[in-house]
């Protein structure tokens, strides 16, 4: 028997403009993994969304009827191909098909001339169709985890004046071409643990370049190197502006030039070795500079933070990791600021919009241990979210709701803001994931928002970190190292730029709050840039091991910029 399909009938009826269909395995496999007919008669919608899907592999050429598409996300499901019909949706702004099995991409891809945003994600590409300079206004393009093994010359062209944003992460990419230069408008770009050895000159030209990782690459040239694991950017291009190895002969100094330079140096070096004392000394100021990550275990920790997992969140978000951190200084400048924009990066990111996993970050002071990770129905728990008063869930999400329709008739479009970003993920859950402590109290309610009570203030130098997903527990866990080692960065600036220290906390809105007490962080956030590490076992309901984070396999971080003592 063909399966009911509810929610294509209601948008039909309602002549909706979105649509979401979410986790529909069971009515996919009663259609043998086809979506229904009807569906691609909804000519009317400008987003869709089919996601988390194992059943999904392929997509027809009916695709192309909805014309008016402006958003297509199809992550996480197990498409193998996109249909050629895909050239059809001409207005089609943004695509997303992370999370798949895509080997390769179709060449039609590159006629869509309102496209935006790309995100091909956690595929198995091997290379991208050449073409994509057709492509006008991208302007944010995804390619991490894949096996790209080079970027195609069109991607660097001229032509895409708006490209802001490239993240090719953990890919098997050898060159960067020096055509790079010609991206006048790259703000960021994300080539770390691939196989490059040299990075262009020309990089240099892009002038509006803030945000670049080249980590886990084996460069030839070392100094680059230590300056690439050291994230100093402007450092870099300037050092590529002046003919640094990175490639070529660089814009203001002959090579040569830049040899003798070298030279000099090493000179002027050896002959302080040989006045001080030789290189025992460079060696130790060295690890100085290295970034500190010291892991306390939980036999070392009487007091040690635990968290049980109950049977409920099974079939609603499974997986949790969590680590105590000790150490942050959040106190001056805009370190607070910083920290809370890093994660929200992270979110847009690495969770792929939270729909891998989420984040949440508690000022562990204000946290009561144990902990109890649970799954209920929405109208029988409360929390008091960021900068709200007390609510129950099914109440919160409701208002959300409310809210989420108001930005869009207020904004004439189809996307929102803020937390409305995420109500998608909780559709068709009858009970809601929750995080609560000794007091019964709720302080995270994912993946939409943490409770005030434990809010991260400029005061907050020890944090209890928590990642959950529905996806997988290595998610976690990646996501987790990817969070500790942003900090660790962090807390290096701040110490190394000496900002003034201010009193006032900031909300992540720039909304001034109440006076905080000036308690100065530890001596380790004060003197050093190390940060404390505690392990956080979690158990479930009859107390066995799930998780113990981090273990030994965790933080296998870059040994020339970080230093783990475990």
């Amino acid at each position: 028997m063909a399966a009911e399909w509810p929610e294509v009938e209601r948008a039909e009826k309602e002549k909706r403009r979105e649509l979401v269909l979410q986790g529909v395995d069971e009515r996919l496999r009663q259609c043998d993994g086809h979506l229904p007919p009807a569906l691609f008669s909804l000519t009317l919608l400008n987003y869709l969304e089919v996601s988390g899907c194992s059943e999904l592999r392929e997509l027809p050429a009916d695709l192309g009827r909805l014309s008016h598409l402006q958003s297509l996300i199809l992550c996480r499901n197990k498409l193998q191909s996109l249909p050629p019909s895909l050239e059809q949706l001409r207005g089609l702004k943004v695509l997303d098909v992370s999370g798949n099995e895509l080997e390769e991409l179709p060449a039609e891809l590159c006629n869509l001339p309102e496209l935006c945003t790309l995100n091909v994600s956690w595929n198995r590409l091997r290379e991208l169709p050449s073409g994509l300079e057709r492509c006008t206004k991208l302007a944010g393009l995804n390619l991490s985890r894949n096996m790209i093994t080079r970027l195609p010359p069109g991607l660097m062209s001229p032509q895409l004046s708006l490209l802001a944003s490239i993240s090719a992460a953990d890919n098997l990419i050898q060159e960067l071409g020096g055509e790079i230069g010609h991206l006048g408008a790259l703000k960021t770009l994300d080539l770390s643990n691939n196989q490059l050895t040299e990075i262009p000159y020309e990089l240099a030209d892009c002038t509006k370049l803030k945000d670049i990782n080249f980590k886990g690459n084996k460069l030839k040239d070392k100094r680059l190197e230590k300056m690439v694991n050291g994230c100093q950017a402007k450092s870099i291009l300037e050092y590529l502006r002046v003919g640094g190895r990175g490639g070529g002969k660089g814009k203001s100094k002959t090579e040569n030039a830049v040899k003798e330079d070298v030279k000099d140096k090493k000179r002027k070096q050896r002959k302080a070795k040989k006045d001080s004392g030789g290189d025992e000394e460079d060696e130790e100021v060295e690890e100085v500079n290295k970034m500190m990550l010291k892991i306390l275990h939980i036999s070392d920790n009487p007091a040690a933070l635990t968290v049980s997992v109950s049977a409920s969140v099974k079939d609603v978000r499974p997986y949790i990791v969590c680590c105590v951190v000790r150490g942050m200084n959040l106190k001056p400048g805009n370190a607070l600021k910083r920290f809370l924009t890093a994660q929200t990066k992270l979110h847009e990111d690495l969770c792929d919009k939270r729909t891998l996993a989420t984040i949440a970050t508690h000022d562990l002071q204000r946290v009561k241990g144990p902990l109890l990770y649970d799954a209920r129905p929405p109208k029988e728990f409360k929390i008091v979210p960021l900068n709200r008063k007390e609510i129950n869930a099914k109440e919160l999400v409701r208002q959300l709701q409310f809210e989420a329709e108001e930005q869009r008739k207020q904004k004439k479009r189809q996307n929102v803001s803020g937390l409305h970003k995420y109500l998608h993920l909780l559709d068709g859950k009858e009970n809601y994931p929750c995080l609560v402590d000794a007091e019964n109290a709720v302080v995270s309610f994912p993946p939409i928002t943490n409770s005030d009570k434990t809010k991260i203030h400029k005061s907050t130098c020890d944090l209890l970190l928590e990642v959950t997903s529905s996806s997988s527990l290595q998610i976690c866990k990646d996501i987790m190292d990817a969070l500790v080692a942003k900090m660790a960065e962090l807390n290096k600036y701040t110490l190394e730029n000496k900002e003034e220290e201010v009193t006032s906390d900031t909300e992540p809105d720039g909304g001034p709050t109440q006076q905080q007490p000036q308690a100065g962080p530890p001596a380790a956030a004060e003197d050093s840039a190390q940060l404390v590490l505690e392990q956080v076992r979690v158990t479930d309901a009859d107390g066995n091991l799930k998780v113990l984070y981090p273990s030994k396999t965790d933080l296998n971080l870059s040994s020339s910029s970080f230093s783990v003592v475990r």
